[in-house]
């Protein structure tokens, strides 16, 4: 085999595991960062939307924004998943 054959199936894909965990866990502290640092440093986005409608006590927005956070944070961990099968076979295995 070639060098490069060996470092992308060997190495690459053994390696890509935890880097694909740690994109699905650190997308819900960006989601919940994203409120922090629009709400600190007063910048305009859907974070201070999501607090400004708590505080207004609006809640059509506050669903919507609920909505949208909760449904991004679990596509982004149905990819995970699908990408955990495709990585590493024995995640696909039923037994």
């Amino acid at each position: 085999m070639q060098a490069w054959v060996v470092i992308f199936r060997h190495a690459l894909l053994n390696a890509l595991i935890p880097i694909v965990t740690m994109v699905g866990i650190l997308t819900g502290v960006l989601l919940g960062g994203a409120v922090v640092v629009e709400s600190v440093f007063s910048l305009p986005g859907v974070g201070r939307l999501i607090i400004g409608a708590i505080q207004r006590r609006d809640f059509p927005i506050i669903q919507g924004g609920l909505l949208i956070t909760a449904a991004t944070f679990v596509f982004v961990n149905i990819a995970v998943d699908i990408l955990y099968g495709w990585l590493d076979p024995r995640v696909r295995d039923d037994r």
